[in-house]
């Protein structure tokens, strides 16, 4: 089982459309709630955000990703986010 980090920070340099962008996306301490429902604490932190990003880049080009955000931010965009990651997150 993963514990939720106090905070976790990652940045990322996505490549597409012929130019690179870095993102840096965060998961917070007030995001303990989400991290728990999206993951079951069967993944670590890490793993959730690099889900994420492949969620992102599935609906829209790299230069369309906002260039800093918290993880919950998504689900504003995308309303199927909570249930598509934790869906994905389920499976072995």
């Amino acid at each position: 089982m993963h514990d939720h980090p106090r905070r976790k920070h990652q940045r990322r340099r996505l490549r597409g459309d012929c130019r690179r962008r870095f993102h840096h996306s965060t998961l917070g301490d007030g995001d303990a709630g989400i991290f728990a429902e999206l993951t079951g604490g069967r993944v670590s932190a890490e793993v959730l955000i690099e889900r994420s990003f492949e969620f992102l880049l599935e609906r829209e080009s790299n230069t369309s990703i906002l260039s800093t955000f918290d993880l919950p931010v998504i689900q504003r965009y995308f309303s199927e986010y909570e249930r598509t990651i934790a869906s994905a997150l389920r499976q072995p």
